[in-house]
């Protein structure tokens, strides 16, 4: 069984940066896709970033693209998601996830 345990939110004013991480414990996290969700209550739950097995291939989501960079270290069990020129609309939960697993989430708030 695997844990997922997401770090790194916090209050941080329009522009500003976030480094987001997201721990998983058990084996075999190299075997998996990862991925970052975000909920909030005004959009519900959104896709935000996809990265495969290896590393080497990632998606994003329209409305990050191009600020938000996703990354994973496999001798670690760590994922990343680098957050940039955050906005008020990127204030929400985001949530790490894999196939058959997600984590409790890490709240965003961007603010003035």
């Amino acid at each position: 069984e695997v844990e997922l345990v997401e770090s790194g939110g916090g209050l941080v004013q329009p522009g500003g940066s976030l480094r987001l991480s997201c721990a998983a414990s058990g084996s075999a996290f190299d075997r998996y896709s990862m991925n970052w969700v975000r909920q909030s209550p005004e959009k519900g739950l959104e896709y935000i970033s996809s990265i495969n097995p290896d590393g080497n291939i990632t998606s994003y989501g329209e409305s990050v693209k191009g600020r938000f960079t996703i990354s994973r270290d496999n001798a670690k069990n760590m994922l990343y998601l680098q957050m940039n020129n955050l906005q008020p609309q990127d204030t929400a939960v985001y949530i790490c996830t894999r196939r058959g697993a997600r984590g409790q989430g890490t709240q965003v708030t961007v603010s003035s």
